[in-house]
């Protein structure tokens, strides 16, 4: 049959089982729209305010679901608009398809009108890129997309097309939905070597991230743990994988994590790193990380090996694979001495002291947690809130907490809530954002407002950039160089005069029962949460730290 090119791409994202994509038209795109709109009732297209608000959300409908999120902008600035979105994804390993328009064939190379380079732009930034003039390599082209955005180690996958070949007529044939066949990972072999390493151990420790839930494999990782006692440690990204609250789970590590999870990779003599890619956020001191231990490092990338931290071994495959391929291997066995002394390092764990007069970030964090229960989802932007979240947000399953972890990007947490609101209507979705990043998204309660998305964002405001300053306050001597913003938004104005709820609180009284109002409200709400400028997130290891440079207070 000969269809538009335009055609063509509706019928591969139905066919690749997409009944929801974010996106911006624009005169390149034009065709791809004109194409949607007969498709409407099998596609739902949620327009944003701004491209990269789309790409966050198509990134958050991707984290809170697992499958692979699409975008859609037209070219030049909209194209350029998504960079930010695309980073973002590539840095964690989302799976995104983002289609982007450019000016017809004719013209490439002209500095025509809304023309960029999107190759050259976006290639650092993708797992894969392509470039599209001939109708005829559309579909393959898509396909190909999708499976390669899905599979392995997942990640952002762009197509930039020509406006003529979305225009022109080809053949088009359909196909199947790609479907991620894992190949078996039989090389017992390989695994010899890490029961070896496990049962020589007298202090194991297992650090895991986010691979471990980019291949689904919180419940191998849970029997994994639990069959060798063997305590465990995170980054950001594994956030949920092990519930919070259960005994092996130390918490998260790094900068701002526990003292105790520090204290143990310290001291540990071997280190089982499982979708966990050293970051330096996490091994701030490569030299002296883990000073005590061997490392065997699990995981799906070859290039992610010796890449921060030099190991002693290494297997690559698919982590679930691997973990179901290993755990027989083990005999269950005990670690009572290596625990106490861990339980011992708890007891030194930074505590927050509660107030009831004004607000202390910890105990937003944890209210938001008891009102939205384990099946709620939280999305942050990036600050000291997103820190006090991931440290309170008591987690107990995995996509349950949506953070920018490798890029770091403030803007990021409200299109994420949208996506993932839209991804997961049943579930209670809180925005925790700080003041800083807000004014950088705020935008977007233009589209919750217009599709009634009931997210509720909760503004931890102190007026202030507040991890800048922290650093400020840390190693520069107090110096607060354009940190303190002294902005005089109404928040509760603000909201109303876009159509969204609005509210205010000063104590966690206060909060705890508006923010119970504003879970019922079907629409957007904010919660303005004013806080002390000088609240700091502790604890903090420096940059080039060791567990032995600790900030506790």
């Amino acid at each position: 049959m000969r269809v538009s090119g335009a055609e063509i791409i509706c019928k591969i994202l139905m066919e690749q089982g997409v009944d929801t994509i974010f996106g911006y038209p624009g005169g390149a795109v034009l065709p791809i729209y004109d194409a949607l709109y007969d498709h409407r009732d099998k596609i739902k297209h949620y327009i944003t305010a701004h491209e990269q608000g789309a790409a966050h959300a198509a990134d958050g409908y991707a984290r809170a679901t697992g499958k692979t999120g699409v975008v859609l902008a037209t070219s030049g600035p909209g194209m350029t608009n998504l960079v930010t979105g695309i980073a973002t994804a590539y840095m964690d390993s989302i799976p995104m398809v983002a289609i982007t328009g450019n000016v017809a064939s004719s013209l490439i190379g002209k500095d025509s009108f809304q023309e960029v380079y999107t190759m050259g732009i976006t290639m650092p930034i993708t797992k894969h890129n392509f470039f599209v003039q001939d109708v005829n390599d559309l579909a393959e082209t898509l396909r190909e997309a999708f499976r390669i955005a899905g599979s392995g180690r997942k990640g952002p996958v762009l197509i930039d097309i020509t406006k003529d070949a979305t225009i022109n007529e080809g053949e088009f044939h359909s196909g199947k939905k790609f479907e991620e066949k894992k190949k078996p990972f039989d090389n017992k072999d390989a695994l010899k070597k890490v029961v070896e390493y496990i049962d020589s151990s007298r202090q194991p420790l297992i650090c895991f991230g986010g691979g471990v839930v980019g291949s689904e494999a919180n419940a191998e990782m849970y029997e994994l743990v639990h069959k060798m006692d063997i305590p465990a440690v995170h980054s950001i990204m594994g956030t949920g994988v092990l519930s919070w609250n259960d005994p092996l789970n130390i918490g998260m590590v790094g900068m701002h994590g526990r003292f105790s999870g520090n204290k143990a990779l310290d001291q540990a003599d071997l280190i089982i790193a499982v979708g966990f890619r050293f970051s330096d956020r996490v091994a701030l001191n490569p030299g002296k990380f883990g000073r005590n231990a061997k490392f065997v490092q699990i995981d799906i990338d070859p290039s992610e090996v010796n890449k921060n931290v030099k190991v002693d071994y290494s297997v690559i495959g698919d982590i679930k694979q691997v973990l179901q391929k290993l755990i027989p291997m083990l005999d269950d066995t005990k670690h009572p001495n290596w625990i106490h002394q861990i339980d011992e390092w708890k007891k030194a764990d930074y505590q927050e002291v509660d107030s009831e007069t004004k607000l202390k970030p910890h105990q937003i964090i944890g209210a938001i947690t008891e009102a939205v229960g384990e099946d709620g989802i939280m999305a942050t932007d990036v600050g000291q809130h997103q820190m006090w979240a991931v440290q309170y947000c008591c987690r107990t399953r995995p996509r349950s907490f949506l953070t920018s972890g490798g890029l770091g990007t403030m803007g990021f947490g409200y299109g994420a809530a949208i996506g993932a609101k839209v991804a997961q209507p049943q579930r209670k979705v809180v925005h925790i954002t700080g003041d800083g990043s807000f004014h950088m998204n705020m935008n977007e309660v233009a589209t919750a407002v217009s599709y009634k998305i009931p997210v509720v964002t909760v503004v931890i405001n102190n007026d202030v950039l507040g991890m800048v300053r922290q650093w400020q306050h840390s190693f520069y001597d107090d110096r607060y160089s354009n940190t303190t913003l002294s902005r005089a938004t109404d928040y509760v104005k603000t909201a109303e005069g876009f159509g969204a709820k609005g509210y205010r609180a000063e104590t966690i009284a206060e909060f705890k029962k508006v923010l119970q109002e504003a879970l019922e409200v079907d629409g957007p709400v904010w919660i303005e949460c004013p806080i002390g400028r000088d609240e700091q997130v502790l604890p903090m290891i420096p940059n080039g730290g060791t567990v032995e440079n600790i900030i506790m207070g």
